[in-house]
């Protein structure tokens, strides 16, 4: 007898993945990701966003801390998905990213750089896509106050908090280490080689970042679950000066370990395996766009059908969401519709994807 002989038929990957995977089965779990009684938070890069409309159309409680405004209810949707999570916070790649938003929603850490003043706006460097910006000073002060005690709702109120990691390589202020969410000039803001210095994380500091992040988002709620994801979506580019290829293979595979670590180094952390489910090699090449990198719909269906089923949970189909249309008009025009059909402030770092349309 040796270990092999009673292992369950996940365990070989000529019946788990060679003929017959189930998606399902991958996810290893004790007990439902998420029960009915939850209220659930989300976080993460683009991809994150696509988990919200299945948690809602299953009847599950997702938390909203900062919806707008009754009577801006016909006004436009935000830009940059800075609408599609718990709190207006957008687009979050990095651990160091989430860290420093926790910091910051309980008054423990301010940017040195915590404005920029662009053609009679002040624009917030953390969310630089925005739609509605400030028009002085004083004005930005009050929202962004407003915006954090919103962040701060979300980190306390929460019983389930999912973080889907996105990103190794990060653009950070060389004054005090803030993390932009795009390095600055791309969407917003005036890039300066001597203030912006770009970072790629290793393990062992996405996983001190992750591990900071539990236990201090634990001190201010001692009950919250976390599941952490990985998001399939490749690197848009790569500031790295290698090939964008094995630099996405890098950012990703730090990102598992280090996931990996702090879930077998914390009670009630848990991994669910999107990464694995889209990225495999089992996984149909129907999975992802003709660009080899946006992941089409039917992933995301099989993705969240997996994970509702730990949470116990039948999916339902929600449709794809609508595109923003083509670009048109004077130059300022162009840019602020590209930035809004935009699902994340990554893409506005490939000049070649934005094309002819960007002034």
């Amino acid at each position: 007898m040796h270990p092999y002989k009673t292992a369950p038929a996940i365990a070989f990957w000529s019946r788990a993945v060679s003929a017959g995977f189930d998606p399902r089965q991958a996810c290893s779990c004790d007990g439902p990701l998420i029960r009915t009684t939850d209220l659930v938070a989300s976080a993460g890069s683009c991809f994150a966003s696509n988990l919200v409309p299945y948690l809602e159309r299953a009847g599950l409680r997702y938390l909203r801390t900062e919806p707008p405004h009754p009577a801006l209810a016909d006004a436009p949707a935000e830009n940059l998905g800075y609408a599609n999570f718990s709190a207006a916070y957008g687009n979050v790649y990095t651990p160091r990213q989430l860290l420093q938003l926790l910091r910051r929603a309980l008054g423990q850490f301010r940017p040195a750089e915590d404005r920029w003043h662009c053609d009679g706006c002040v624009v917030d460097p953390y969310r630089p896509g925005l739609r509605y910006r400030a028009s002085c000073d004083a004005e930005f002060d009050l929202l962004t106050a407003q915006h954090l005690r919103a962040v701060g709702d979300v980190f306390r109120q929460a019983t389930v908090f999912i973080f889907t990691l996105g990103l190794t390589e990060a653009w950070v202020s060389a004054a005090d280490g803030a993390v932009f969410p795009a390095c600055p000039g791309t969407v917003a803001g005036q890039f300066d080689g001597g203030q912006h210095r770009f970072v790629n994380f290793s393990v062992a500091e996405v996983t001190a970042d992750l591990e900071a992040f539990v236990t201090e988002l634990r001190q201010v709620n001692p009950g919250v679950r976390l599941i952490l994801t990985v998001s399939p979506v490749p690197l848009v580019a790569t500031a790295t000066g290698g090939h964008v290829l094995p630099a996405s293979v890098y950012s990703k595979s730090v990102l598992r370990v280090a996931a990996e670590e702090v879930r077998q180094r914390h009670a009630d952390v848990t991994y669910f395996p999107a990464y694995e489910i889209v990225s495999g090699p089992q996984a149909p090449d129907a999975f992802y766009a003709a660009d080899r990198r946006n992941v089409t719909d039917a992933a995301v269906q099989t993705v969240m059908g997996a994970f509702l089923a730990a949470c116990g949970i039948e999916a339902s189909g929600v449709a794809a969401p609508a595109r923003a249309p083509a670009a048109s008009g004077d130059a300022a025009a162009q840019l602020s519709q590209i930035i809004a059909g935009a699902e994340c402030e990554e893409l506005m770092a490939d000049e070649a994807l934005l094309g002819a349309r960007r002034p």
